[in-house]
C-alpha cells in the first residue's frame, strides 16, 4: 500500500519540467533548436496511420507474440563489481544501463533501475528480468550520463537514489537539465550540454555528439535533445550511442574523436514503421566501423519489450553481422563485468532461451 501511494504521488513528478530561465535560454540559442523544438540533421520520416494500424494489430494480435519474451529466465551475473584504477571494464546491466569503468573513472549511463519504463508504477513495459545487482551494490560512481529524457533512460527512482546515494555530477542534453531540477538535483551537479559541447570529470572528457532520434515525457515532444556521448579518458575511449537512426554523423564522430577502444551501440527496438530513429542490428554494426570502434558491445535489448521483433533477434543478427565485417564483438550477460582488453568469446548464451 505505501508503494502504490508513493507511485501515485510521484506520477505527476515523473513528466518532469520544462526548461525555464537561464536553461531556456540555453535552448532557444542551439543551432539544433527551430524556435520551437529540437530537430535532427535530416527530417524524421513521419508516422502513418497505416502504420499505427499495423503496430498495434501486431502487437496485440500478432501469432508470434510469445517470442518477443524469453521462455526461460535470463541468466545474470549477480557479483558486486570490482573497482579498478586502470585499464576499461564494461558492465552492462541490461537494456542501455551500463557501468564504464575508464581509466580509474567510474560512469553509469542511462541507469534505469525500476520495475516498468513508464510514469506509472503500475503500467507500462515491465522488466523482462530483474537488475543484477541493486543500484546501491555498485560502488562509487563519478559520473552519471543521460543520453535522452525517454522512460526507459532517464527514471526518476532511479536518479532519486543516485542523488542520495552518490555526489556524482549528472551529464545531460539541453533541457533535461530541468527535469532533474524537479525531481531535486541540485543545480551544481547538472551539466547540461548541447551537440559538441564539452565537460571534463574525473579526468575523463565526456563530448555530447550528435544522434537521430527525438524525445519527450508527456503529451509535447522535442523539447529537449538527444546525444549520443564520446567518454575519452587518459589512455582509453569509448562511445556511446543512445537512442538513434542510422546517420552520416557517425562518420564524422569516427573521424573527429576515434578510434574508440569500445563502442555500446543500439540494436534493438527497431520496427520497419520508426526506420530512422532506432537503428536495425546490421545498422548497429554499420555504426561500430563508422565511429571506428575495436569492439562493438551491443545495448537496448533483453529488458524491457518495446517492438515486435522477437525477444532473441538482434543478438543474432547482430553476431551475424559483425562476423561477415570482421568487427570484434562482445554480447555479455547482464551483470558481466568485461574487460575490453580480454572479451569475452560470444557463446549464443540468448539462444537457450
Amino acid at each position: 500500500m505505501r508503494k502504490t501511494i508513493a507511485a501515485l504521488l510521484d506520477f505527476p513528478a515523473a513528466f518532469g519540467a520544462k526548461a525555464a530561465g537561464a536553461r531556456a535560454e540555453r535552448v532557444r540559442s542551439s543551432p539544433q533548436f527551430d524556435g520551437k523544438v529540437f530537430r535532427n540533421t535530416a527530417p524524421r520520416v513521419p508516422m502513418t496511420a497505416s502504420s499505427m494500424r499495423t503496430i498495434f494489430r501486431e502487437m496485440f494480435f500478432g501469432e508470434h507474440r510469445e517470442l518477443r519474451k524469453p521462455a526461460h529466465a535470463v541468466p545474470l551475473v549477480t557479483s558486486a563489481p570490482v573497482e579498478s584504477a586502470e585499464g576499461l571494464h564494461l558492465t552492462w546491466y541490461g537494456h542501455a544501463s551500463t557501468l564504464v569503468e575508464l581509466d580509474g573513472a567510474r560512469v553509469l549511463l542511462d541507469p534505469v533501475w525500476s520495475d516498468r519504463v513508464s510514469p506509472a508504477a503500475f503500467a507500462g513495459p515491465r522488466r523482462l528480468h530483474e537488475p543484477p545487482v541493486p543500484l546501491s551494490g555498485l560502488g562509487r560512481i563519478d559520473a552519471v550520463v543521460i543520453s535522452h529524457d525517454h522512460y526507459d533512460h532517464l527514471d526518476l527512482a532511479t536518479i532519486r537514489e543516485l542523488v542520495s546515494s552518490t555526489r556524482a555530477p549528472f551529464l545531460v542534453p539541453l533541457g533535461v537539465g530541468a527535469h532533474l531540477e524537479r525531481w531535486r538535483v541540485p543545480a551544481d551537479r547538472i551539466v547540461e550540454l548541447d551537440w559538441h559541447e564539452e565537460a571534463t570529470v574525473a579526468g575523463v572528457r565526456f563530448v555530447a555528439t550528435p544522434a537521430q532520434h527525438f524525445s519527450g515525457r508527456g503529451i509535447s515532444n522535442d523539447s529537449t535533445l538527444w546525444t549520443s556521448w564520446a567518454m575519452l579518458g587518459p589512455a582509453h575511449r569509448v562511445f556511446y550511442s543512445g537512442d538513434t537512426g542510422y546517420f552520416d554523423g557517425f562518420a564524422k564522430i569516427g573521424a573527429e574523436l576515434g578510434p574508440f577502444d569500445a563502442a555500446l551501440i543500439q540494436i534493438g527496438a527497431y520496427a520497419p514503421q520508426w526506420p530512422d530513429i532506432h537503428m536495425t542490428p546490421e545498422e548497429g554494426v554499420a555504426a561500430g566501423l563508422d565511429v571506428r570502434a575495436k569492439l562493438l558491445v551491443p545495448v537496448h535489448w533483453a529488458t524491457f519489450q518495446l517492438a515486435m521483433h522477437p525477444w532473441g533477434e538482434p543478438a543474432d543478427r547482430v553476431w551475424r553481422e559483425a562476423k561477415a565485417a570482421d568487427l570484434a564483438l562482445a554480447i555479455p550477460r547482464p551483470g558481466e563485468r568485461m574487460d575490453v582488453a580480454e572479451p569475452p568469446a560470444v557463446d549464443g548464451w540468448w539462444q537457450a532461451l
